[in-house]
């Protein structure tokens, strides 16, 4: 497989239209069908399902494009290291991280630090759960993650951040709880739940005093994006970190007490050699916050 044809097959399954997809790829109709035929009798299975309408991607087709996002990702992170000339940094760096106070109110100072420093280099940011984050550390997708811990780092060299996420309750700005300086387990008593599962995981049955059987959990999350429209339609009170949520006025958050909260650390792979670019955003890291 040629990585132009998977760059073709791409846009193809971005499109669901080959008519579309040869126009933005400013070759033929008939070139760009026959070398998705020729795609598909390479792997001997269909990648699609072809309608009057659109082109609908089968299981397998599905399947390739995980792996042909990740070969084309890395073959252009590859490409852009390699552009480095003499003392003129340049390149892509890629940070993977959840939602957090640590990426909002650290990454864009450190950002900018760096880029103040070196013009040429292009940062590439993504969201994801953890295990999504070291996946692609794992890969190679991903130069460096911000992960929350507690988190196994046996197989990453490590920065910890120095400050920590605080946890609490998310509820509307009326609700009689938000009159609480703070929140405990027995405030929370039947009342419906939306809960990240790392605190569940993690710390949920040390702050209900190991007995979680009686929670009424009605939804639980891994990223925090649709979790304040959950909240405003009175669904449930949701477990978030504070500051993970802004720009919505008709919501509150109360801190849990006691307190929970977590640090963060950024991470990159052992023994796994990094562009001139990632080292010198990884010293800046270290000289930032080496007290």
């Amino acid at each position: 497989m040629e990585l132009r044809v998977l760059r073709y097959y791409l846009t193809v399954a971005r499109e669901e239209n080959i008519t579309r997809a040869a126009e933005i790829l400013h070759i033929t109709q008939p070139t760009l069908s026959r070398q998705m035929a020729e795609l598909e009798a390479e792997l001997n299975t269909r990648l699609f399902e072809r309608t009057n309408r659109k082109i609908i991607l089968t299981e397998a087709g599905m399947l390739l494009r995980r792996r042909a996002e990740e070969l084309v990702s890395l073959a252009e992170k590859t490409e852009l290291e390699f552009k480095n000339s003499g003392e003129d940094i340049s390149g892509l760096i890629s940070i993977g991280s959840g939602v957090s106070t640590v990426v909002s109110e650290n990454l864009p100072d450190l950002i900018k630090n760096y880029i103040n420093r070196y013009q040429h280099v292009r940062f590439d940011l993504r969201t994801g759960t953890a295990a999504l984050i070291k996946d692609q550390l794992d890969k190679g997708l991903l130069d460096i993650g911000i992960l929350m811990e507690p988190v196994e780092v046996e197989k990453y060299d490590f920065i910890r951040l120095p400050k920590k996420d605080v946890w609490g309750i998310l509820m509307p700005e009326d609700d009689p709880l938000s009159k609480k300086v703070y929140i405990t387990p027995a405030d929370l008593g039947s009342l419906p739940l939306i809960v990240s599962w790392r605190i569940v995981e993690r710390e949920a049955k040390a702050w209900f005093g190991g007995d979680t059987d009686h929670l009424h959990v009605v939804c639980t999350y891994d990223l925090i994006d649709n979790v304040a429209l959950l909240v405003e339609r009175r669904i449930g009170y949701a477990f978030v970190i504070e500051g993970a949520l802004k720009h919505f006025p008709s919501l509150v958050f109360r801190p849990l007490f006691p307190e929970v909260s977590n640090t963060s650390v950024l991470v990159w792979k052992k023994y796994q050699p990094a562009s001139m670019a990632v080292q010198k955003f990884i010293e800046l890291v270290r000289d930032t916050y080496k007290e």
